[in-house]
């Protein structure tokens, strides 16, 4: 029996964000199109039992749970520094940059294989966004996957071009995506949900970690400029990340009324479907993204999508949504208010948007990105 070991880690981080989403989606698929003669094994830092069991109930199927003896930081820093010889054995997929980089010879041990994920060169681009901390370690791990890993899977051509400028990783890139969760869909009590969110009938709508990279000051900017449609409030889903991105004092000093911003935090699958479902615009002025999920997400309920320029992002959006460019910065919010303005108030362009975004979703489906995976370890 050949076993892939999937680094699960991030799927229960105390904020999981998009790369724990894309942890779970992908190793779910992972076991269920494992080739005949392989498994799955998940590896985990020192989890509770609670942790443990979760883990077993979003992931069914796998051969084997593995628990580290260190916890979620400590596992950090001693893979940064290259500590990490009992957990690098055998064939290790991480769906992050938290990975067992060893030296190791796949000549001489074919067995021994190990693939990174690097979802964005943010830490290089835009580090002003990110913890100095989460710049750090980025990078140090980043140059660890230069060493010692045998491919690095990336989100899209946009990041293996960006990645290439810092090094030379070439033909050991592999683009595979991310796609829509299959528990994304419009519960059967949508009506009862979207009353208790609390859902105005027409909205526009923004999903992410409430971090500064998410370009959600610019919305709220946006929304209280005198081209923003006036009648129309901005409601805002997604965890509290770092950064102290206060939406109420951002309203407050871009002029924007307490009563036409709702933040709903973290909310789960059924009820973020309807919420996507319901939107009038769903917006994504992230300023530096690998992939853009929401982007694909909304998409996939036909709701009209604006989103940054961003390279990773216009590359996975293609022409089904509205592009705003990001710079000059100072300008950025006038020119999102203008877009949302025209998806707002121009129904033959909504509908055209309604009809492009789930053409587009449909290009992104993780049975594919799990089959991509599968291959990249059977050409290693």
């Amino acid at each position: 029996m050949t076993t892939l070991r999937v680094i699960v880690d991030q799927v229960i981080a105390p904020v999981p964000g998009g790369i724990g989403r894309y942890a779970e989606e992908l190793t779910r698929k992972l076991i269920e199109t494992a080739p005949a003669g392989c498994d799955v094994e998940a590896v985990v830092s020192a989890a509770s039992p609670a942790e443990l069991q979760r883990l077993r109930t979003l992931l069914p199927g796998l051969a084997d749970l593995e628990r580290l003896a260190l916890p979620r930081r400590e596992l950090s820093l001693a893979w940064q520094a290259g500590l990490a010889r009992r957990a690098s054995h055998g064939m290790v997929h991480a769906p992050s940059v938290l990975a067992p980089l060893v030296k190791h010879d796949r000549v001489q041990d074919v067995g021994h294989q190990i693939v990174v994920t690097v979802h964005d060169t943010v830490p290089w681009t835009h580090p002003e966004t990110l913890t100095p901390r989460g710049v750090h370690f980025h990078k140090a791990m980043v140059k660890r996957a230069y060493r010692y890993a045998d491919a690095v899977v990336v989100p899209t051509h946009a990041v293996a071009a960006a990645l290439n400028d810092v090094h030379r990783f070439d033909d050991r890139l592999r683009v595979i995506g991310g796609a829509p969760s299959a528990r994304l869909r419009v519960p059967v009590d949508a009506d009862l949900r979207a009353e208790r969110l609390g859902l105005p009938p027409r909205y526009v709508l923004a999903v992410g970690t409430l971090e500064p990279r998410k370009g959600l000051r610019s919305l709220i900017e946006a929304m209280a400029h005198p081209d923003a449609p006036t009648d129309i409030p901005l409601v805002i889903a997604g965890p509290d990340g770092w950064g102290d991105v206060d939406v109420a004092e951002t309203a407050e000093r871009a002029g924007l009324a307490a009563d036409r911003v709702k933040v709903l935090g973290h909310v789960e699958d059924a009820d973020l479907a309807v919420v996507y479902d319901r939107a009038t615009v769903f917006v994504f002025p992230s300023l530096a993204e690998g992939f853009g999920l929401p982007v694909v997400e909304a998409m996939s309920f036909g709701t009209p999508v604006v989103h940054s320029d961003d390279p990773a992002v216009r590359e996975v959006a293609s022409d089904a949504g509205i592009t705003v460019e990001r710079n000059p910065r100072d300008g950025y919010p006038e020119r999102i208010a203008q877009a949302v303005y025209q998806v707002v108030n121009d129904p033959h362009l909504a509908g055209q948007l309604a009809v492009a975004g789930p053409d587009r979703a449909r290009m992104f489906d993780w049975h594919d990105s799990a089959l991509e995976v599968w291959q990249l370890h059977a050409d290693l």
